[in-house]
């Protein structure tokens, strides 16, 4: 135990020592922590949640004297709720593209009214659904003093979803080329785009189900391994040895294996996103 303790503090030491060498030398050596943390965390959060796993590996190292233990847990902290849960980040991705075909039959009907596009876009902005309203609304603003073509591209970046990128191009073509089948073209891609969300729906179903028995497996094995520090500590004294250490680097492996494996499979793969670019010739 002392050996272990007294390698982790002068690893310790020998990193912080490399860490201000290349801080005097101006030299990046952290990745944006925005790019440690799961999709699902807001950017302005991602320090706070890498700092909290970082603390909580901290704490189970120096609480059991296994740095392997420290490390799975601080990584458990970070990648555990892209692998088991997500459910909220994909409710909201289905609401989104539910709100989208609805503005989208929106637009329709309001054209069908003797609207001209502009106005239509304009009108529906106000009354579009929740999830898109806000980036609807600031296009509209936009719009009072951009041309049409370019205040979708804007649109287009503030949706952000490959959903949404189906609607602004049918717009911006109706825009540059006046088509006339606008009405019917964009009822058949707000059915397309429900289709799709019904599509997802059903598969998510079926994979909550994984996800919950996976949650289920790692909870009993977490609450045993607690049980047993707690009341058999005898019975995990094996893993204070450097040997015991390297057995728990393979118990871990599989369990982050399963875990990057089940998120894998459990994402859907959507279209590549795509937004229009009008060059200065294109527009003369």
């Amino acid at each position: 135990m002392h050996v272990l303790i007294a390698a982790a503090l002068g690893a310790l030491v020998g990193f912080g020592i490399w860490l201000g060498v290349t801080a005097i030398r101006g030299v990046r050596v952290l990745p944006d922590p925005a790019r440690l943390v799961p999709e699902t965390v807001p950017a302005e959060r991602a320090v706070a949640w890498l700092s909290l796993a970082v603390v909580a590996g901290l704490v189970m190292g120096l609480v059991t004297g296994w740095p392997v233990a420290g490390i799975a847990v601080a990584a458990g902290v970070l990648v555990g709720p892209a692998a088991l849960g997500g459910e909220a980040h994909r409710a909201r991705e289905a609401a989104t593209a539910d709100a989208i075909a609805t503005w989208a039959d929106m637009i329709r009907d309001t054209m069908a009214g003797a609207s001209g596009l502009e106005e239509s876009l304009i009108q529906t902005a106000s009354v579009a659904p929740t999830p898109i309203r806000a980036g609807l609304e600031a296009f509209a603003r936009r719009l009072r003093h951009q041309p049409l073509d370019v205040a979708l591209d804007g649109l287009a970046a503030d949706l952000n979803h490959s959903s949404a990128d189906m609607v602004v191009a049918a717009l911006a073509a109706a825009a540059r080329l006046e088509a006339r089948d606008l009405g019917p073209l964009l009822a058949r891609l707000a059915e397309a785009i429900r289709g799709d969300v019904r599509m997802r729906s059903r598969i998510e179903i079926g994979r909550a189900r994984i996800r919950t028995s996976a949650r289920i497996a790692v909870g009993i094995t977490a609450a045993t391994v607690v049980f047993l520090y707690v009341f058999a500590r005898h019975l995990l004294e094996p893993y204070n040895t450097v040997a015991g250490q390297g057995w728990l680097v393979v118990v871990m492996g599989v369990f982050f294996g399963a875990g990057v494996m089940l998120h894998r499979y459990s994402r859907l793969e959507t279209p590549e996103r795509f937004t229009l670019r009008h060059t200065t010739e294109e527009r003369i």
